[in-house]
């Protein structure tokens, strides 16, 4: 016998995961827009506008498609979403980690402790978050009494 919901939940699943996947080959193929963007820009202005000003054009563009994909999910994926999100943000922690253990000797490691700290504090909050979150969604599917 099967269960209809485990069904549900496993198609959700998959449907999360082909999003996931979907969204890591924009992100790099916005990466490489972004770069040879950039790179055209500073190019046809002969060098006088940073190609990095150009990428943060695009970064800032990425925060407002981010925000109307996320918004725009169906309930029924959010709890899959969240645990594969709960994945990425702990690869996070472990690179973060890495950047706050570097010793203080070599060029730049201040810079890259600090970052790596903030990073490990916002990657954190998301994983606590996201735990949160996805434990009330599952408490909404329980049978009461």
């Amino acid at each position: 016998m099967s269960n209809p919901a485990l069904e549900q939940a496993k198609a959700a699943q998959a449907a999360a995961e082909a999003a996931l996947a979907k969204a890591q080959a924009a992100v790099s193929a916005a990466e490489k827009m972004a770069d040879a963007g950039g790179a055209a820009a500073a190019a046809m202005t002969g060098g006088m506008v940073d190609p990095t000003v150009f990428r943060l054009a695009i970064f800032v563009l990425a925060i407002f498609v981010g925000y109307y994909v996320v918004w725009s999910v169906t309930p029924a994926l959010h709890t899959p979403l969240m645990s594969v999100t709960n994945a990425i943000s702990s690869v996070i922690v472990v690179g973060a980690l890495l950047s706050v253990g570097v010793p203080l000797l070599a060029d730049g490691a201040g810079s890259a402790r600090l970052f790596g700290f903030i990073a490990l504090i916002l990657a954190s909050v998301n994983i606590f978050g996201g735990f949160l979150v996805t434990s009330r969604m599952l408490a909404m599917y329980k049978k009461k009494g």
